[in-house]
């Protein structure tokens, strides 16, 4: 049940993982820019992986709430309903927390829950080259009583009406942003402990989550090629460390393949890259491909998601068919040998960003959504 409007309001985030990723950072840049016009608090479906908490300022609190994992149980659900009383707004984030939002559908009549945001921003694996029939059903009747659907993408936009069966009051499309002003400065070449950037020598940078879904062997395979003063650098972590450094000892690269772990401060890493790739099978909106534009570099990647679309006009013949790793390898090639080209391209990235993908549109529509169902003024 909401509380009195004189009250600062409670906003409630279930997630099934609160490590870095791409829908936990943006949730941090939000906390931070609400600041304190909001007290949150936070569900991490596992309990260990909490770390991109430290990057909210100030700390929040960790929510009691029942495990988001088993069957959907309707004692499970109920519990999970009880757990979600007495906030001003509940926001549930991808397929690993459908469970509470099917409990806010089934009980918000029973406990008087405030209104509950869905946050969808893609698929692993499992539905990376075709979504679940289990699953499109279960999101149909989980989301029956959300007051809003958010999506990144125009793709995600039309899953949600066409296939999840939405209404198209409810989805919205706010696409990821950024602090794009921040992405232009310089980086010292020792930025990486460990790894420090030689002059003569061109990184092609990537910044990803270690995940069969991000395919990054092909990208180790795709840059196999390039002259030996280009550095392949990929920041994050994940399972797929150790398959990704066995690709690159088994083509004789692995002194030019690093795998440095998270970037806590992109803004600062993204600037050492000469060019960006992704190699994955499945994206919707990825952040580090705004991040890599608004850096003034080329990108390279497959046409998944909205890549194609969020691009420079320039940098379109960059985007290769999706799974084709000769084409991937042709573009980071092309790019590689071309300095001018690189410039060219990473500038009108640069312009597109800015004008595009900045975080204050994002933060703007986030505020005007939350305090809209919460009806009440932003203070």
């Amino acid at each position: 049940m909401s509380r009195p409007h004189n009250t600062v309001p409670r906003i409630l985030h279930i997630h099934s993982s609160f490590d870095p990723g791409g829908k936990e950072l943006r949730c941090v840049r939000l906390i931070n820019a609400f600041g304190n016009a909001a007290h949150h608090a936070i569900v991490s479906g596992e309990p260990d992986k909490r770390g991109a908490a430290a990057l909210i300022r100030p700390m929040v609190a960790w929510a009691k709430f029942p495990s988001l994992k088993g069957k959907p149980w309707l004692w499970r659900l109920n519990a999970m309903g009880r757990a979600m009383a007495g906030y001003d707004l509940v926001c549930t984030y991808n397929w690993g927390a459908i469970d509470a939002a099917l409990a806010h559908t089934l009980f918000a009549d029973v406990y008087r829950l405030a209104p509950l945001v869905h946050h969808e921003d893609g698929f692993n694996e499992d539905e990376a080259e075709r979504l679940k029939g289990s699953r499109n059903f279960y999101r149909r009747i989980a989301l029956g009583r959300t007051s809003a659907l958010v999506v990144p993408s125009h793709r995600l936009e039309q899953i949600a009406l066409e296939t999840w069966d939405q209404a198209r009051s409810k989805v919205r499309r706010i696409p990821n942003g950024i602090d794009t002003r921040a992405f232009a400065r310089k980086a010292r070449r020792d930025l990486l402990p460990g790894l420090v950037k030689h002059r003569g020598e061109f990184w092609v940078g990537s910044m990803a989550g270690l995940r069969p879904v991000k395919n990054l062997t092909a990208l180790v395979r795709a840059f196999a090629p390039l002259p030996e003063q280009w550095q392949l650098v990929i920041a994050g972590e994940g399972p797929e460390r150790g398959a990704i450094m066995a690709e690159a000892e088994r083509l004789g690269i692995e002194h030019r393949v690093h795998l440095p772990g998270f970037a806590g401060e992109p803004a600062r890493l993204v600037a050492l890259f000469d060019l960006f790739a992704l190699s994955s099978l499945s994206e919707q909106f990825p952040i580090s491909v705004v991040e890599a534009m608004a850096a003034g570099l080329p990108v390279v990647a497959p046409a998944v998601g909205d890549i194609a679309g969020m691009v420079a006009e320039p940098n379109a013949p960059f985007i290769v068919p999706a799974g084709d790793e000769s084409a991937l390898a042709r573009a980071l090639e092309k790019l590689a040998g071309d300095l001018q080209l690189r410039q060219a391209i990473g500038a009108a990235n640069q312009a597109r960003a800015r004008k595009e993908f900045d975080e204050a549109k994002m933060i703007e529509r986030y505020k005007t959504l939350y305090w809209g169902l919460m009806n009440r003024p932003f203070a």
